[in-house]
């Protein structure tokens, strides 16, 4: 089992920064990818950015690609989600993720993969 808790959100004007953490209890985290999904008033939950198990792994959706970047520190069980240039359009309540399945080589974008999920934190970008 791996619970995870998310924290760093907040209110942020267009164009700054914000840093998700995403800490995690269990065992197993440092052989599971993680990822990030967000959902948007109104709209469903879509997926943002993964990483591998490792961490040699990245992958991002287009819509954020070149803007937010994915780490994780294996050492402190956490994962991050590094916002910079950030946009109303980003606001949304930001999931992390672990994977059902160890010591996958690749990452998914498909909310199935995931087995395990965080309570959500809000992030709030004002034009």
């Amino acid at each position: 089992q791996v619970q995870l808790v998310e924290s760093g959100g907040g209110l942020v004007q267009a164009g700054g920064s914000v840093r998700l953490s995403c800490a995690a209890s269990g065992r197993t985290f440092s052989r599971r990818a993680m990822g990030w999904f967000r959902q948007a008033p109104g709209k469903e939950r879509e997926f943002v950015a993964a990483i591998t198990w490792s961490g040699g792994g990245l992958y991002y959706a287009d819509s954020v690609k070149g803007r937010f970047t994915i780490s994780r520190d294996n050492d402190k069980s956490t994962v991050y989600l590094q916002m910079n240039s950030l946009k109303p359009e980003d606001t949304a309540v930001y999931y992390c993720a672990a994977d059902r399945l160890e010591l996958v080589a690749y990452v998914s974008t498909s909310q199935s993969q995931y087995a395990y999920w965080g309570q959500g934190t809000q992030v709030t970008v004002s034009s």
